[in-house]
C-alpha cells in the first residue's frame, strides 16, 4: 500500500509541471497572436510633424510621410 501511495505522489509532480509549461506556452502564443492581430488591424493616425528639415535640435521629420 505504501508503494502505491508513493508512486501516485511521484506521478503528480510531473503532471503539474507539464500542465504549467503548457499553460505558459498557451499564454505566450496567445499574446503573440494578439500582438500580430493588433499590428495588422490598426492603422495609426497621422501625427503633426515638420515637413521641412528643422533648424533647431530635436526637430525631426518623417523620412517618407504617408500623410
Amino acid at each position: 500500500m505504501d508503494d502505491a501511495d508513493e508512486t501516485k505522489k511521484r506521478l503528480k509532480w510531473p503532471f503539474w509541471i507539464v500542465v504549467l509549461i503548457l499553460a505558459g506556452l498557451g499564454v505566450l502564443i496567445g499574446a503573440n497572436a494578439h500582438m500580430v492581430y493588433v499590428s495588422v488591424a490598426s492603422q495609426p493616425d497621422c501625427v503633426a510633424h515638420t515637413k521641412q528639415l528643422g533648424k533647431l535640435p530635436g526637430q525631426y521629420r518623417a523620412a517618407k510621410s504617408a500623410c
